[in-house]
């Protein structure tokens, strides 16, 4: 089930109806109705779901009645280690299959693995996540055991953030869910981040994809290099628009159901080192990697050298996240470099960059590293990589019209708008009725709809 269609829509408003009639009931009624929403795409993945949020609930039970540091780290490593055995067979295990096959063929062997051709769960990825985070906070003192399992169960499950985040962690949706009285907020803060999630995802994100970076990336030797690069440009825009748009809608009907997530995307196409862009990418799942894997490597306490292991294992690691391809290792790989890289040279290289001129110049190198990774995180394999950047020998016409200049044009700009605009808008309407609202909401729903193109795309981070 889909955000931008009429299903979700429907299934929307029997959930917020059903909260009206039984305010007292809200953990479970969500759950169900969690359930019912992953169902949609396979039910019988709610084995899965529910399976890993029992697995998370007694680990955290067990770890209350383990006292010994020695016990606790042994309870910690074994639910751990099954959250990831079950995240690695679903998403990696075909992937290992073939690159053992093909080193066994390379070697002179003559036999293979079959491969099993499994199917990923959707979301498999964000609720592992949760739930090892869950553990490892609760060992470390950070946030209280839950006794009452339907919290776990909604944790992991609570639709919003289901299927493509955002991470959030234990400690700030936990209690949440205690409150019996959420704190109220304005109508009109969602309904912003709702509308303009969709039109990011609908309009921008999705135009960019089908009239200029699919063709382009289908078979970039058929371009010149200005189509390239465009569309180099394009994907840049189009993953910021798809997945930022989902957690804003995401965000907003977490926040209409009563509950608060925090800033997932904070304009990272304006950042001026990579350090800076990945505080702004996505980053609950940079300061999950941060938290959760640097720093127990030993971040940058153990010299410069364990330092720069650190940083790299983490982006590898990172990349490895987003699937088993070695494109994704290799684009974890080059943002670990380029970490190390500009670490090694801000002593020396750092008031290059002070000033006007200077901001503008740091700016644009890190966009511009950000974009060559993206073609290696796009592309579908090695030969798409080395045609993109191989020379054209026979370009056909241009790809690039103006309705997809000024949809890239718009996308960049969302960078370098007013970072507190929403909150603006929020102070100058707070005031109106909410019926008013109803009625914009309805009104640029349709709007929005009419705009896009036919068809619903599933979004980008649905595959991860």
């Amino acid at each position: 089930m889909l955000f931008p269609t009429l299903d979700f829509l429907l299934f929307l408003g029997v959930v917020v109806a059903a909260l009206a009639a039984a305010p007292n009931l809200k953990t479970p009624i969500l759950v169900v109705a969690s359930y019912m929403f992953y169902a949609r795409w396979n039910w019988h993945f709610c084995i899965l779901l529910a399976g890993s949020s029992l697995l998370t609930y007694a680990g955290g039970r067990i770890l209350e009645v383990t006292r010994t540091p020695q016990g606790r780290a042994r309870v910690v490593t074994v639910a751990v280690g099954m959250h990831l055995l079950l995240l690695s067979f679903f998403k990696y295990f075909d992937f290992i299959v073939d690159a053992a096959n093909r080193t066994m063929f390379a070697l002179g062997g003559t036999w293979e693995v079959p491969v099993m051709e499994i199917v990923l769960p959707v979301g498999i990825s964000f609720f592992t996540f949760h739930g090892i985070s869950y553990l490892i906070d609760v060992s470390r003192g950070d946030v209280a055991v839950c006794r009452r399992p339907g919290d776990i169960l909604l944790y992991l499950s609570f639709f919003p953030q289901l299927v493509a985040g955002p991470i959030v962690r234990s400690s700030f949706f936990l209690p949440q869910i205690a409150q019996t009285a959420p704190a109220r907020v304005a109508f009109v803060e969602p309904v912003l981040l709702i509308l303009g999630g969709l039109f990011k995802k609908v309009v921008i994100a999705n135009y960019l994809a089908t009239d200029l970076v699919d063709p382009v990336f289908f078979d970039p030797s058929r371009y010149g290099a200005a189509d390239r690069l465009l569309a180099a440009y394009g994907y840049a825009v189009q993953i910021y628009c798809d997945f930022s748009a989902y957690t804003d809608i995401a965000i907003g009907l977490a926040t209409l159901l009563g509950y608060r997530f925090p800033l997932n995307f904070n304009q990272p196409y304006r950042a001026r080192s990579l350090q800076d862009f990945w505080r702004r990418w996505h980053i609950s799942l940079s300061s999950w990697l941060r938290d959760y894997l640097y720093k127990p490597l030993g971040g940058n306490r153990g010299g410069r050298w364990l330092t720069m292991r650190n940083l790299l294992i983490t982006m590898v690691l990172g990349g490895i996240w987003h699937g088993a391809a070695w494109k994704f290792v290799a684009w974890g790989a080059l943002h670990g470099l380029g970490l190390i890289i500009e670490r090694t040279l801000q002593p020396r290289c750092g008031r290059l960059f002070r000033g006007r001129i200077g901001r503008i110049l740091a700016t644009l190198m890190v966009f511009h590293f950000v974009c060559v990774s993206w073609i290696i995180f796009r592309a579908d394999g090695l030969d798409t990589i080395t045609a993109y950047f191989a020379p054209s020998s026979d370009p056909q016409s241009p790809q690039v019209t103006p309705f997809t200049l000024a949809l890239l044009a718009l996308g960049l700009g969302l960078n370098f708008i007013p970072s507190d605009l929403r909150e603006r808008l929020v102070r100058l309407t707070g005031a109106w009725p909410a019926w008013s609202w109803a009625v914009l909401t309805g009104a640029g729903i349709a709007a929005i709809d009419a705009m896009g193109p036919e068809g619903v795309a599933p979004f980008i981070y649905f595959q991860f």
